[in-house]
């Protein structure tokens, strides 16, 4: 049975794509980001193509491609468009499907449904964590959001400078195991991303 990993962070510009980009690399998984708001040139779908190199990873269009980089209900707003997690089909796939969110857990697609609204029981679900100021406190709620609906945090990805202190208190707190850290890079290239895939492989499968 091939999984499927739904990848959130616990808010905006925290490695989310970068960290998608891994995953994916790392089980040769297809890629799909169901709401892309902005950036359509530059989208979270083609910075993660061009930073994989298996040959065998699909990518799946947005079921939302929205102009206007705000909050999803927002932009769907100016669109002219309304987005429900109804319309929202997942890809029919045999291989494993990394699917990147929009934000954090809480972030409105509608006036009535959050990004959560979108996870499914049987995703596997990765939060990417970034060392700020309430960082340990926006770890903590996105994973006792997800408790709350039932839902289980399959891991968590550090990502940016490493805090010895921050990351030790929210692992002893979630009881989350942790796949593994992104480092500070000075840039992320096609051989980073795989050397960071074989790193994580093992905690992936």
């Amino acid at each position: 049975m091939k999984e499927r990993f739904f990848i959130t962070g616990i808010g905006t510009e925290v490695g989310k794509t970068i960290a998608s980009a891994i995953v994916t690399e790392a089980l040769e998984a297809d890629y799909w980001k169901p709401i892309q708001a902005g950036d359509l040139e530059n989208s979270d779908t083609h910075k993660v193509k061009n930073l994989i190199s298996n040959d065998k990873t699909v990518f799946h269009p947005n079921s939302f491609a929205l102009k206007t980089p705000m909050s999803p209900h927002a932009a769907a707003e100016i669109d002219g468009v309304k987005i429900t997690s109804e319309a929202i089909k997942e890809p029919k796939t045999s291989k494993n499907l990394v699917i990147e969110g929009a934000g954090g857990l809480l972030v409105p697609i509608s006036d009535h449904e959050i990004i959560l609204d979108l996870i499914k029981p049987e995703h596997k679900v990765i939060v990417v964590s970034r060392h700020y100021l309430g960082s340990i406190n926006h770890t903590l709620l996105t994973i006792e959001a997800l408790k709350n609906r039932g839902l289980q945090c399959f891991g968590i990805i550090f990502s940016g400078n490493e805090n010895p202190s921050t990351e030790s208190i929210i692992r002893k707190m979630s009881g989350v195991p942790v796949i593994g850290r992104i480092s500070e890079e000075k840039e992320f290239t096609q051989e980073t991303i795989r050397n960071y895939a074989e790193k994580f492989r093992c905690n992936l499968v």
